[in-house]
């Protein structure tokens, strides 16, 4: 009720000329999206409430639209002399398609919203989005497909890491991410920013015991890969898994790779419930302290080295056209 109260406050202040209904009406006169800027908008008026949150930038914005897998309160669009144009259009019109009220704040008011991150002029209040629980139903027989790929992350936390592996993740074509339960970053706006919008497409799961999920895959035929920098001479020797190159991994049945966390990596009893361990090879001597890389663009290199070994990898895809919401 807070939140509709909210918003029909804001509405009666600026005589409901913000509103998605009058936007096309006026653009078929020539006029400028997004009526008139909300000059006197309030700050208070557009903070969220407790039970919603605001995602920022174009691309997140745009395919949360599209998903429809959240709920959405209202579209901010930054109030400007120049017209809505591209994306920003197709924002507005997908907005006024489902009945969401869009609002025009100045971009300091934006700016103070998304305590300064980069939002592109574009925000949206919206539901949170929460891993889905990993359940065995509807799960694909690892027979049915020998080159399926699964990405495994253990207790990710910087929330721009997860994004930006979320991000490779989708591009390469992985078929599933599940995460830890525990010690994970949660699916904040700042990891969908950091993933330009693909975990809004994307269906992340979380489990509560990781090496049982592990151990549970093998048995059923999965070879799970963990992943490590590279190694010592001894601590080689010494490791009870092998481990090999990224380079001389042949991908040649279901796979699970997984990834530990931004300072510790793996911990002892996930590395123990792996097959195999990959590494990504330095190109020169390395000084203590820099033998291995930022998980996220480690994630990129291994995940790349994997999916590379697909037949009609890259070619041979047919490029999708990204949906656009109808006009009228």
């Amino acid at each position: 009720m807070g939140l509709f109260s909210t918003l029909r406050g804001a509405t009666r202040r600026c005589s409901g000329h913000f509103l998605t209904r009058h936007f096309s009406q006026g653009a078929l006169r020539g006029e400028r999206p997004g009526g008139e800027e909300l000059s006197r908008l309030l700050l208070d008026d557009l903070v969220p409430t407790q039970r919603l949150e605001l995602l920022f930038g174009l691309s997140p914005c745009l395919l949360a639209l599209q998903a429809a897998r959240r709920r959405v309160s209202r579209l901010l669009l930054q109030a400007g002399k120049a017209g809505l144009q591209g994306e920003r259009a197709d924002l507005l019109w997908a907005a006024e398609a489902r009945g969401i009220p869009v609002l025009r704040p100045r971009r300091q008011k934006l700016d103070a919203l998304c305590s300064y991150q980069v939002h592109q002029g574009v925000c949206l209040e919206v539901s949170p989005l929460q891993p889905r629980p990993w359940t065995e139903d509807g799960e694909v027989n690892p027979d049915d497909d020998p080159l399926q790929l699964w990405l495994v992350l253990e207790s990710l936390q910087d929330p721009r890491n997860l994004g930006a592996v979320l991000r490779s993740a989708h591009f390469l074509g992985v078929d599933k991410v599940i995460t830890s339960r525990r010690n994970s970053c949660p699916l904040t706006p700042v990891v969908s920013k950091a993933s330009a919008g693909a975990m809004e497409v994307m269906d992340v799961f979380s489990t509560d015991d990781l090496s049982v999920f592990l151990q549970a895959k093998a048995q059923q035929g999965w070879l799970v890969a963990g992943t490590v920098g590279c190694p010592r001479l001894e601590v080689s020797q010494s490791s009870k898994v092998p481990i090999t190159s990224c380079l001389d991994f042949r991908w040649d049945r279901p796979t699970i790779l997984v990834l530990g966390n931004e300072g510790s990596g793996l911990s002892q009893e996930v590395q123990a419930s792996c097959q195999l361990l990959l590494t990504i090879l330095p190109g020169r001597q390395l000084p203590v302290g820099l033998e291995s890389l930022n998980v996220s663009v480690a994630a990129g290199i291994l995940l790349h080295s994997i999916c590379s070994q697909k037949k009609g990898f890259p070619a041979g895809r047919e490029m999708a056209p990204s949906p656009r919401p109808p006009r009228t």
